[in-house]
């Protein structure tokens, strides 16, 4: 459990919704950043100054908290795992913002929660029933609608860039529900930091762009709008039902569309729309689900599970909906 908010307080009231709206906008600005980096230095390289510009303000925080020991890694098999993933995530993405829009980028990443619940069946053998396979389904013909296979909508680079980068997002949300029983997350997020900018500025090397002063502005940006996020959606998942906050995630797309509009003049066309629809439909059922099924017939609560589907640039801390570690993502 996150030491700075007690398990035992009281969930549910507008704080933790109006938390997540704030984490949310942050996350979009912070992307916005991406895409401002992405357009002058490579993508791997993005990656890796990405987890630079958090690692100073989560360390800073572990020592004001006095808990430097919890970074203690317990797990490294897995830690390195998720840093290859969370890679590839950013990475992918960051190059797909290069010649697609954020509120696009976003849509289509909407597919993330879809994943994590195919691939929890896969993997961790959880039940998924009728309805849910339903559910997913459903998202996934949006996804068709989004990606237009026709050559008229994201089916190229971009759309396949930014497929890869939710699937790497989905299967690091399953790594943290076992990496959760070794590590704190405190532990989680520093050494995901520490290995994405150490695997990707090793690969980013030989191919390094030099910084200039145009490229300070968006890393501040970045460090700070990725580190306030991060901390409002642990909040939300703390002190609010995850089933009540989780769909306001999907606000992204109303932040993303706005800031692509206000610096760039675009926005989605009805067809993109149309598709997020059938993603947003999908993911809060699935999200209203798990509300159903979070007692057992004896009443006793069980361990929640991943649900918060963040934003694509984040770097994947760990979820407040590990088991016995809070109430939803970070992954």
């Amino acid at each position: 459990m996150n030491p700075s908010i007690p398990a035992e307080h009281p969930r549910g009231g507008s704080r933790p919704i109006v938390a997540m709206l704030f984490g949310v906008m942050m996350f979009a600005v912070m992307d916005t950043g991406l895409k401002e980096l992405a357009g002058s230095l490579p993508a791997i390289q993005v990656a890796a100054l990405r987890a630079a510009s958090s690692l100073p303000l989560i360390v800073l925080y572990v020592a004001w908290r006095g808990r430097l020991k919890s970074l203690k890694p317990g797990h490294w098999p897995l830690h390195l795992l998720r840093a290859v993933l969370g890679v590839v995530m950013l990475a992918s993405f960051a190059h797909a913002l290069r010649t697609t829009s954020l509120a696009n980028a976003y849509a289509l990443f909407f597919v993330a929660p879809l994943l994590i619940t195919v691939l929890a069946a896969w993997f961790l053998k959880e039940h998924v029933n009728a309805g849910r396979w339903l559910a997913i389904a459903f998202g996934f013909v949006g996804v068709i609608v989004i990606l237009r296979p026709t050559g008229e909508g994201l089916f190229g680079t971009a759309g396949l860039l930014v497929m890869l980068a939710a699937l790497a997002y989905a299967v690091s949300s399953i790594t943290v529900r076992f990496l959760g029983r070794h590590d704190s997350i405190e532990s989680m997020m520093f050494w995901l930091c520490l290995l994405v900018m150490i695997i990707g500025g090793t690969i980013a090397a030989p191919g390094w762009v030099a910084l200039n002063t145009t490229h300070v502005l968006p890393l501040v940006v970045i460090g700070i709008t990725g580190t306030f996020g991060q901390f409002a959606l642990t909040y939300a998942f703390h002190r609010g039902e995850a089933s009540v906050v989780a769909p306001f995630e999907y606000t992204a797309l109303v932040w993303a569309s706005i800031i692509d509009w206000s610096l760039y003049g675009v926005l989605p066309d009805l067809i993109t729309w149309t598709g997020a629809a059938f993603l947003v439909a999908s993911g809060i059922y699935l999200v209203r689900h798990e509300r159903v099924h979070t007692e057992d017939p004896a009443g006793h609560p069980k361990a929640p599970r991943p649900l918060r589907f963040a934003s694509a640039g984040e770097v994947l801390p760990p979820s407040p909906n590990i088991e016995g570690l809070r109430s939803r993502p970070q992954d």
